[in-house]
Parts: C-alpha cells; sequence; structure tokens
C-alpha cells in the first residue's frame, strides 16, 4: 500500500479492533486487518470497508499470535505502514493457583510479545515516515489490577510498560508511542454476567455505565490525528471515571 496512509490494526476481527478498524477508514487511513482464528469476521470486515471506501485499501492479514512466531508471519505478510494500533488480546478469568504455564504462555505470546515483536520488525517502516504512530490496547487492570484475573493483569502492565519504555527510545525517529486504557467496554466479553453483577460494577463507576468499543477507538483516532501529535509515552485512560 505504498503511498497511502496505511495502519494495522492487530486484532481487528475483535470489537474493540473492528470498531478502530472502521474509525480509521473513516479518517482516511488504509488499513491491514489481523486476524487470528476469525478470518470471517476479518474478511467481512475488509468487504464492508472496501464498498464505504473504494479509494482507499483494505487487506487482511491472518497470524496466530498465540504462537512465538506470530508476529513475524504477520510482518512478512504486510507493507510499508505509517501506523501500528494493538487490539489483539484475549480474556482469562482464573485464579492464579488455576493458572498453567500453558494459559501463561498464551496470554504473554497474545498480548505482549508477538506484538512487539511485529513492532520491532516494522520499525523501519514507521521511521520512513515524518511522524508514525504505536498505541496499545491496554486496561483499567494494568493500572489496578483484578482478583481472578491475576495474569492478565500482569501481561496489561508488561503492555503499559512497554509504551512508557518503548516511547522514550523511539522518540527520536519522531514515532509516538502510547497506550489506551480502557475499563467496562460493552462487548461479548461480558456477556457471561448476570444483571446484578453489571448493576454492582456500574454503580462502582462515576459516569454509571459501560463504555462501548467507539470510545476506544475514538481515542485512537485522535492520537493518530494531528490533535495527538504531541502525545508520546501516555497510558490514557477511557474508563469513564472507574479509576483516576
Amino acid at each position: 500500500m505504498t503511498g497511502r496512509k496505511t495502519a494495522a490494526v492487530l486484532g481487528a476481527s475483535g470489537e474493540i479492533g473492528t470498531a478502530v478498524a472502521e474509525k480509521l477508514a473513516s479518517s482516511g487511513w488504509s488499513l491491514y486487518l489481523h486476524y487470528n482464528r476469525s478470518e470471517e469476521r476479518a474478511e467481512a470486515l475488509r468487504e464492508g470497508l472496501s464498498a464505504r471506501y473504494p479509494d482507499q485499501r483494505f487487506e487482511t492479514a491472518g497470524a496466530d499470535f498465540s504462537k512465538p512466531d506470530g508476529g513475524e508471519k504477520l510482518a512478512a505478510s504486510t507493507g510499508d505502514i505509517r501506523a501500528v494500533v494493538s487490539a489483539a488480546g484475549q480474556e482469562m478469568n482464573k485464579l492464579l493457583t488455576d493458572t498453567s504455564m500453558k494459559d501463561l504462555d498464551a496470554l504473554w505470546h497474545v498480548h505482549a510479545a508477538n506484538p512487539m515483536r511485529f513492532i520491532a520488525l516494522v520499525s523501519e517502516r514507521l521511521r520512513r515516515h515524518p511522524v508514525s504512530h504505536v498505541v496499545m490496547i491496554g486496561s483499567i487492570w494494568g493500572d489496578a489490577g483484578a482478583a481472578g484475573e491475576v495474569a492478565y493483569s500482569a501481561v496489561k502492565g508488561a503492555v503499559h510498560g512497554f509504551v512508557k519504555a518503548y516511547a522514550k527510545e523511539a522518540a527520536g525517529s519522531n514515532v509516538l508511542v502510547n497506550a489506551v486504557s480502557p475499563g467496562w467496554i460493552e462487548t461479548r466479553m461480558n456477556s457471561h454476567l448476570t444483571e446484578e453483577e453489571r448493576r454492582m460494577a456500574f454503580g462502582e463507576i462515576p459516569l454509571m455505565r459501560p463504555g462501548l468499543p467507539g470510545d476506544v477507538a475514538g481515542m485512537v483516532d485522535f492520537l493518530l490525528g494531528e490533535g495527538g501529535s504531541y502525545v508520546t509515552g501516555q497510558i490514557i485512560r477511557v474508563n469513564g471515571g472507574w479509576y483516576i
């Protein structure tokens, strides 16, 4: 996609990743749409975006981020890019005593290792542009921690640490590195909760309601636009005031 304003959206087949892709496409970005197993959802997204924005290009790219070489495979199937948005992830609600080494490896590879490896491999492409961007989707639990989600909280904390460190390392090349840290976002991840559990959770959120995937996407779009041109190394919380 040489000559176009192009971003790679990691985890584009997920609900937040899809919202990010739709928002960036509306702002003129051509996109590589990464998926792990949800090829049908990624292809449907590509077809819809291509129909709405015929002057832009959209390509799907599959890579299994639960495997150690996922980032390398994705880098090999993408071209010139000006931005990377990592919304790749998977949930894990388990006590630490019930969390296996296999669980830990999968979380680390999906949330942190493969996105970091992909960014490392495409960093030379990012540096070709006067300004480029990396945005990671973190989590409120990377800030505050959560009982019952200790391993998930740990890898999201690692994502936040990566942003702070890489922002310093990449600043000399005008690569802006930030994270968006969502709180409760209304997705399938929360569909298992009862109405009583939802009511109790919303009572802890000052805005007293959940966020939507579009709220996260809007912040990503801001960071990739002119308004975010002097923002780097930040963990921007989109959580309705749940954690300040």
